[in-house]
């Protein structure tokens, strides 16, 4: 099943867009609007045509998501990170927002912070699903602190995006490490190329990324250098990917 998107309903009645982890004190001047992460699915919006139309079809799944959304809302306000914390992309993407949304000021942000704000969730016993909903929950409002107790013993890893198709999150086991961007945006520091590339050799990791996305390059050579599963899934999961995450959870024994 779907989750909805995380968003934080107005209280001045304006709708702001937001891409990516924008820096915190930017987002802090939008917590009393309604905030939508135009990254995520959204159930109100039906993909159209537009992404399909205007984008390349060897685009990522999530670019042409951030765009139906953004034409789709009737935002009056987008905020952008199209630093190195985001893709090439997406900041090209900010181009063709400008001139087709002429009404919607677009404002560019770089987050490049290295203030770790730390990954008690990503390190929790939480199920993956919960966890994902939290970290990216937590960009539409103030920063809250967690007393999540750490997982000591992992009983495997999840390097990646958020996924176009969340149902893949149910597939892990409950204490799934979080890793890769998705760590880097709980800790706020999503240009930390170095966490980013961080991984516990000694639990099961499925690398993933959406396909046509510059992190397959990351995400396929992690998989080779610590012995995981490499995974590129363009919008749904088909049976044979989640038959083949299945079987590496299941003979890696990742909490099974």
């Amino acid at each position: 099943m779907m989750k909805k998107t995380p968003r934080k309903k107005a209280a001045r009645g304006r709708k702001v867009g937001f891409i990516g982890c924008p820096p915190s004190e930017v987002m802090a001047q939008f917590y009393d609007d309604e905030l939508i992460d135009l990254d995520n699915q959204i159930p109100e919006v039906v993909t159209s045509s537009a992404s399909e139309k205007l984008l390349p079809a060897t685009t990522c799944r999530i670019i042409k998501r951030i765009l139906d959304n953004a034409l789709a809302l009737k935002l009056d306000l987008i905020v952008f990170d199209d630093g190195y914390s985001k893709c090439d992309n997406a900041r090209f993407l900010g181009q063709i927002l400008e001139k087709l949304l002429k009404d919607v000021p677009l404002i560019r942000t770089r987050n490049d912070s290295t203030e770790p704000r730390g990954t008690p969730i990503s390190d929790s016993f939480l199920p993956l699903s919960e966890k994902v909903s939290l970290i990216l929950e937590g960009l539409t409002g103030t920063e809250k602190k967690y007393d999540l107790p750490p997982c000591p013993g992992p009983p495997a890893g999840f390097w990646g995006v958020p996924c176009a198709d969340t149902s893949i999150y149910d597939l892990f086991p409950p204490g799934t490490q979080v890793l890769g961007w998705l760590r880097c945006c709980e800790n706020r520091t999503p240009a930390d190329l170095e966490l980013e590339c961080w991984v516990n050799p000694d639990v099961p990791t499925v690398f993933f990324a959406q396909t046509f996305c510059s992190k397959n390059i990351l995400a396929k050579n992690l998989a080779a250098e610590y012995n995981g599963l490499y995974v590129d899934v363009d919008g749904p999961l088909s049976r044979s990917e989640r038959a083949k995450i299945e079987a590496f959870l299941h003979f890696r024994q990742a909490g099974y």
